[in-house]
């Protein structure tokens, strides 16, 4: 795990710091979710839920050459712990989820999840895509009620767990409703509660908000706060907005232009609950944006280089 923390609190005097609307205990004065309560989780300390050591994984390109996407990812993630990677676009962040998932092995090092290999899918780690993936032909309980099935789970308590997660997400009106009749948000809820009705470990969310509007979106990341403090769930997401991740993380991790590196980290030590207009919030995504900005710069550069046609002297054509 990089040792290149960075704390934001510290850096600023405290005279400098304008007060948030957040009381000391976590609940806004006015208005905005409700106050974040993490439930006590009996994890040894000692055993992150998800450990990656010396991660590699290099592709054959369709001219032949051998790209290497991910280079020695080290990091660790604690049992319970909300956990963001950003970095700019190609570097390998969303294929780091499929490695976690086990959708396909890396090139090189181990990845763990309780102390114990990942070698494929499992039920303990579910991904959610920015696609989704519902089924149109099945209503929002059918969809939720899916992967219990699979599991070979008895119907009665597929229902009752059903009922439960679309209550969690507020959605038990809609069970016999079909995708096509629900909004956006809705259907990225209805994703989250087919998710959870597995009751995984690890949950892995691949900017599953990108394609939704700022209201909806603000709206889904108070779901997801709610959700996560409740069930205990350990999160891994993926996003490519910096202010999106210092809302929600507990600690941010950055990627390096591909081949993808673990840069830095960054401890995300604000209280909860959070707004994406938050001072606070703004300024620790200003300061992360300083070190993605020279990736991203990185990346233009490349694509920039990659583009350009050999120059050719004047008389010097055939």
């Amino acid at each position: 795990m990089s040792t290149n923390t960075h704390n934001f609190a510290a850096q600023l005097p405290i005279s400098a710091r304008p007060p948030l609307s957040v009381r000391a205990t976590g609940v806004r004065e006015k208005f905005g979710p409700v106050s974040v309560t993490r439930p006590s989780r009996a994890v040894s300390p000692q055993v992150p839920k998800v450990g990656l050591s010396e991660i590699c994984l290099s592709y054959r390109t369709q001219s032949g050459e051998r790209l290497l996407a991910l280079d020695h990812i080290n990091l660790e993630v604690k049992a319970g712990e909300f956990l963001c990677i950003v970095g700019p676009s190609g570097c390998g962040k969303s294929t780091l989820l499929h490695l976690i998932a086990g959708l396909q092995p890396p090139t090189s090092g181990q990845i763990l999840v309780d102390g114990r290999p990942v070698q494929g899918p499992g039920t303990d780690r579910i991904l959610i895509f920015q696609e989704l993936g519902l089924f149109p032909w099945l209503t929002v309980g059918e969809n939720v009620e899916f992967g219990m099935k699979m599991k070979g789970v008895r119907k009665a308590e597929r229902e009752e767990q059903t009922r439960h997660y679309l209550r969690l997400v507020h959605l038990a009106q809609f069970k016999d409703s079909y995708t096509h009749q629900l909004s956006g948000g809705m259907r990225q809820r209805v994703a989250l509660a087919r998710a959870l009705a597995t009751e995984p470990d690890v949950l892995l969310m691949d900017e599953p908000f990108a394609a939704l509007d700022a209201q909806t979106r603000d709206l889904l990341h108070d779901e997801l706060e709610r959700i996560w403090a409740e069930t205990g769930r350990t999160i891994i997401f993926v996003t490519h907005n910096v202010r999106e991740a210092v809302r929600l993380a507990d600690r941010v991790a950055l990627l390096t232009f591909r081949p993808g590196r673990m840069k830095r980290e960054f401890p995300v030590d604000l209280p909860r609950p959070r707004l994406m207009e938050d001072v606070e919030v703004v300024r620790a995504a200003r300061d992360i944006l300083d070190d993605l900005r020279e990736e991203i710069n990185r990346s233009l550069a490349e694509e920039y280089q990659a583009g350009v046609k050999p120059r050719v002297e004047p008389g010097g054509e055939q």
